[in-house]
């Protein structure tokens, strides 16, 4: 029967009608007449003694029909059925998503600039300065926004003193921003971090009527799908971009640049560059030595990071920068690493903890600012971005 279930349509009709059954008869159980309850018992017993028989396709139309007859006799009929059908489903697909989620994969957005050009996070760029790029029509727009692309322009109609509200949040996950001028308001959903600063205005600025407030091109950040089952069978590997909690992370800055970096209680993508119990340092030649070995361009999922040249830039592979490096860039005041000041300085990761970088080293607060962090705290490994339809669609290169 099992072969014929994979050739034969009639047998797979039978196979699902009984399950049916079997289904409805259980759960009609405790209320159906103790005779419906005997008779639809009976046929159905009659029907599996018919199908042990291996009977031909016709014999096995007519079993069913049988069946199907004794059902609709015997099975008290339920009120709304089609509505308490979809209802199932839906809730059948509801625990099958939670499940993927909690235990396969779990999506993820990039939210921040870090892991560039490997990952790109939320990238707000000023169009009232850069007349390079200039804002396309709509049907432009359109395929931008695969592309992961959002423009933002504003035109004051009113004059005044420009309010920021802060970000708030309805219904627990839609988040919005309004910026206020006078009568005029314009308003930012699911807003990037710091949106202000990035827009390059401020409140309390004024502006006339007809004045452009806001010219932006926004990239949103990447969204990907984090494997959460790989490491329930080994430990994470040195280079694997992981995802992990930020609870309980011991750390020594709390604000750089004036922002608030370090978030409690979120998710962080990095790359795991120091296991537990080895010493790291940080070379000014811009390469991790562990344990005394220097990484390069042919350690392995190393190949890009360490495949710059020049001098050490914003989201382009520069290796990795000690804070002497960093200094000598020439950047303002930026506290890069104050736990490698200089290619002398050893930071021994301790007994099950981790610590891990970003890609793009001149852009961000990583374990070169608070260390290293505990091993359970991992949640997964960078595994598929599936938006937007760049480049980087697909399996996340480690």
């Amino acid at each position: 029967m099992n072969l014929r279930w994979l050739v034969s349509k009639t047998v797979r009709q039978a196979v699902d009608l009984r399950q049916q059954v079997i289904v409805i008869l259980n759960s009609q159980r405790d209320i159906l007449a103790p005779k419906a309850l005997a008779e639809a018992t009976a046929a159905l017993k009659a029907f599996d003694e018919a199908r042990a028989r291996h009977p031909n396709d016709a014999t096995l139309e007519a079993e069913v029909k049988k069946l199907e007859e004794a059902a609709t006799k015997w099975f008290q009929p339920y009120p709304n059925a089609g509505t308490r059908e979809n209802l199932k489903e839906f809730l059948v697909s509801g625990v099958l998503i939670l499940t993927i989620f909690s235990f396969f994969v779990q999506p993820m957005k990039i939210p921040s600039g870090s892991a560039q050009p490997t990952l790109y996070g939320n990238v707000v760029t000023d169009l009232r300065t850069n007349a390079q790029i200039t804002v396309p029509d709509r049907w432009g727009r359109f395929l931008d926004w695969f592309r992961g692309l959002d423009y933002h322009v504003w035109v004051a109609k009113d004059g005044g003193t420009l309010h920021i509200e802060p970000v708030t949040t309805s219904f627990g996950f839609i988040k919005q921003q309004r910026f206020l001028l006078g009568n005029d308001a314009y308003t930012f959903w699911w807003p990037v971090d710091h949106l202000a600063e990035q827009c390059g205005v401020s409140p309390g600025q004024e502006f006339k009527a007809g004045d452009t407030v806001l010219k932006l091109r926004v990239r949103g950040g990447d969204r990907l799908f984090v494997d959460r089952l790989t490491y329930n069978f080994r430990r994470p590997e040195r280079g694997e971009i992981i995802v992990f909690h930020t609870v309980d992370i011991d750390h020594t800055l709390r604000v750089w640049n004036g922002y608030p970096v370090l978030t409690s209680n979120t998710h962080y993508i990095k790359r795991l560059v120091g296991l537990s119990g080895e010493k790291v340092r940080i070379g000014n030649d811009r390469h991790v030595i562990i344990n005394g070995e220097r990484l390069d361009a042919t350690t392995r999922r190393f190949e890009h990071v360490y495949s710059f040249t020049g001098k050490p830039r914003d989201s382009v592979y520069s290796g990795h920068v000690n804070d002497l490096v960093s200094v000598q860039t020439g950047l303002p005041a930026r506290k890069l690493a104050p736990l490698f000041p200089d290619e002398n300085t050893e930071f021994e990761v301790r007994p099950n903890y981790y610590l891990a970088l970003g890609d793009n080293t001149m852009n961000s607060f990583d374990g070169r600012g608070w260390g290293d962090f505990p091993r359970e705290h991992v949640v997964g490994r960078a595994l598929f971005v599936f938006w937007p339809f760049t480049s980087r669609f697909g399996l996340v290169y480690q």
